[in-house]
């Protein structure tokens, strides 16, 4: 197939959850198809020769322009706000992606389009007869701060966030050929807004087995990791539950026990944080496998948040232990017990982190367990085989219906 492909990020470096999915991906759709990229990066100076020629070396040509960041002070947001749509994809639209697209279908022909991520839906208009799928739509963190709305104030505010959100991914899914989620809940949420959406297939996040393979040092005693960035509110969140009423109480058990948070923090009041003795930042790590190879645990204490977690999956190829929340765990095919411990009040998460930092025995059958449901389930060659059926599918239709 010859694909459209429109990126909300740009995939190369693959160091944080969306670009690493999208690196992926298209890595794995590269082999059996051809594909052009369209795709905004973060900032003006972010952009790169060398990562513009990392992705041509997948893609059969690629084009990028800057992402307009959100700014819900601006005049466009704050017109939004009498808009039908939400005020972020007002706000964010950006006449320059919207060029790169007229371009390319101006001078070339294609059987699919992807829009990747919501950022990239705004321009599905611009393709013409062309049937597109939307990659990743991601429902279930504005839905949670919807429903767990805690005064009027709040309520108010998210339910017209989601009420907007709601139509607009409804408006989205008439006009679509196909959409993909990440997991049973993302699928669960849009089945809610289109019922009888008839192409919806959960494509989960997935893991490089080949380059998760191989020798990273060897786990250091009592030593935990929390692979993600704080720029990422969820990911703050979960270290400011865990450092204030999880690893006092592990201390108490294991005194030389300590904590290393990856991932970037810049602009993040990490003053907020109780981070004391043990615990580290590491700011972003170019590598981030003999970190986690080298711990004995990796903690995911999550409290809010959607999609599929790959911090999980990337320790469990590693082979490191995870501890998690049932939030942290939603929507990976994990099991209690056998390559998983779940554990969601303080006391619980302390006592059954504590429990495995004592049981050597019960670390490697997490280990060689976790392993084996990632080769099994999670491999990214495996993920993109069920979004590439769809792509499929979704040619096939357009052939039939052309007669």
């Amino acid at each position: 197939m010859r694909i459209l492909y429109i990126s909300g990020w740009y995939p190369y470096p693959p160091d944080n959850g969306a670009r690493i999915r999208e690196y992926n991906l298209i890595k794995q759709l590269a082999s059996r198809h051809e594909i052009t990229l369209l795709s905004f990066y973060s900032s003006p100076g972010s952009m790169s020769q060398e990562r513009l020629d990392a992705m041509r070396s997948y893609c059969r040509s690629v084009a990028a322009v800057p992402y307009k960041e959100f700014n819900p002070t601006g005049l466009r947001a704050v017109m939004a706000l009498f808009s039908t749509r939400p005020r972020s994809v007002v706000d964010t639209y950006n006449p320059e992606m919207a060029k790169l697209v007229e371009s390319a279908i101006s001078s070339e022909t294609f059987d699919v389009a992807v829009m990747a991520t919501q950022r990239a839906a705004p321009y599905a208009h611009l393709i013409g007869g062309i049937p597109w799928v939307c990659e990743e739509i991601e429902q279930a963190s504005l839905y949670e701060k919807y429903v767990n709305a805690q005064n009027l104030a709040a309520r108010l505010r998210y339910r017209l966030m989601w009420w907007k959100q709601a139509n607009y991914v409804r408006g989205l899914l008439s006009k679509c050929s196909g959409c993909t989620v990440v997991s049973e809940q993302e699928r669960e949420l849009i089945l809610s807004i289109r019922p009888d959406f008839p192409a919806l297939a959960v494509v989960p996040n997935g893991v490089d087995l080949e380059a998760n393979t191989g020798d990273f040092g060897q786990p250091k005693p009592d030593t935990l990791i929390y692979n993600g960035a704080l720029t990422y509110d969820a990911n703050f969140d979960a270290m400011e539950f865990f450092l204030r009423d999880v690893l006092p109480l592990v201390k108490a058990q294991r005194p030389n026990i300590s904590l290393r948070i990856t991932g970037g923090y810049n602009g993040v009041p990490v003053e907020r944080l109780p981070l004391g003795s043990g615990a580290e930042l590491t700011g972003y790590l170019d590598d981030i496998r003999p970190a986690v190879a080298q711990s004995c645990v990796c903690v995911v204490p999550l409290q809010v948040g959607g999609g599929t977690r790959l911090k999980i999956l990337e320790a469990m190829a590693l082979g490191t232990p995870v501890v998690s929340t049932s939030k942290g765990a939603e929507g990976l095919k994990v099991t209690h017990g056998e390559n998983i411990l779940i554990a969601d009040d303080p006391d619980d998460f302390a006592r059954t982190l504590t429990q495995l930092l004592k049981d050597e025995n019960l670390r490697a059958k997490l280990s060689a367990n976790g392993r084996r449901l990632v080769e099994e389930r999670y491999s990214w060659e495996m993920c993109t085989r069920q979004l590439e059926q769809l792509l499929c599918w979704v040619v096939g239709q357009e052939t039939q219906s052309n007669g």
